[in-house]
């Protein structure tokens, strides 16, 4: 056998090895989405029995909820509002089309106590699998299934349709808990609320943000003006797995830095905060009147170390690759645990 077929030969073998094993990867790796899927829809059905066990509907407070063995009420001390960032920029505008009205990027609860006036905060992973509704383009239903959490909000019309999903998908996902109002920014109020606290001081903490931005150079600190806010908050690298869930902590850096400027200028201008509002309404969508917003807004002020200290929570769990895209599963256990702490009172 001449050398050129011994080779020939020897390629072939480590061709059909390396196929081999890229087959048994992708297997693998297909049925181990498929099993988190299957598990996350097991979750959705399982709590969607529970409630009509009871004969309760999503976001009902007098759904009576069983955690270790004791009965619990959702605290009807609470207020809690669903806060949305949403992928679009410019004056907000009704859609016809489904899915044109952009995806929300950042959604978080905030959990006011109208006793104590103390805000904490719950953030909720974008990627998050949950049960949604699905509309077709012409928006006519076609069921729910689980899918992406922020693909909620696309399903609707960019404006109270669209929100009004995404909050009963959050309530689902929460098991019933019922929420009071939304409200949603879309990325355009980015630079007018950092630019109406003077700017926020940030060091750049990922080198591919000077590729999108190069006045926001790795490891330099910077006090951001105008767009730079806007690229410091939704910079990430979609080719890295898990990005936005690790964007989340710049997000959180941010929010740190707005919220103490923010103080400043209440405590110069006690208006301030009522003309922050002001400045956001062409990019604003909220079910709530103004003194509800506000007084949800100076009570989040008021919270010591908002996010820096206890009032700062992330739904736990675990992010996976999907077969196309990122996926967010929550931990069953411990996301129980911290909904009975933030929503709900023993009976």
């Amino acid at each position: 056998m001449t050398e050129n077929k011994k080779r020939q030969r020897w390629l072939a073998a480590i061709l059909r090895i390396f196929v081999f094993a890229a087959a048994v990867g992708f297997v693998t790796f297909s049925v181990q989405s498929y099993q988190k899927k299957k598990e996350a829809e097991m979750t959705a059905e399982m709590r969607k029995s529970e409630r009509e066990k009871n004969g309760l509907q999503t976001g009902d407070r007098e759904a009576v909820r069983v955690y270790n063995g004791k009965e619990y009420r959702q605290n009807t001390l609470n207020t809690v509002i669903l806060c949305v960032g949403v992928d679009t920029s410019g004056a907000v505008e009704q859609q016809k089309v489904s899915g044109a009205g952009g995806q929300a990027d950042v959604m978080a609860l905030l959990i006011q106590n109208r006793a104590t006036d103390e805000v904490n905060i719950l953030t909720i992973p974008r990627d998050t699998m949950t049960e949604i509704r699905l509309f077709d383009l012409n928006g006519n239903y076609l069921g729910t299934d689980v899918q992406h959490l922020n693909l909620a909000y696309g399903y609707g019309d960019g404006e109270q349709e669209s929100c009004e999903l995404l909050t009963e998908a959050v309530e689902n996902l929460l098991g019933g808990v019922e929420i009071d109002g939304y409200v949603s920014v879309n990325m355009s109020a980015i630079p007018v609320l950092n630019d109406l606290v003077g700017g926020v001081t940030v060091t750049i903490d990922d080198p591919g943000m000077e590729g999108r931005d190069p006045s926001l150079p790795y490891g330099e600190t910077v006090t951001l003006h105008g767009k730079q806010a806007e690229t410091y908050v939704r910079y990430r690298d979609t080719d890295v797995s898990q990005s936005a869930i690790s964007r989340m902590d710049r997000h959180r850096t941010y929010a740190k830095g707005w919220m103490e400027q923010a103080e400043k200028e209440q405590q110069k201008d006690s208006q301030f905060l009522g003309k922050t509002f002001d400045a956001l309404q062409e990019y604003m969508v909220t079910d709530l009147n103004k003194d509800a917003y506000l007084d949800a807004g100076l009570a989040a002020m008021g919270t010591e170390n908002l996010f820096g200290g206890d009032h700062f929570f992330t739904v736990p769990g675990e992010g996976t690759e999907g077969l196309v895209y990122d996926e967010f599963y929550p931990d069953g256990e411990a996301f129980e645990e911290m909904i009975i702490e933030l929503f709900y009172r023993e009976t």
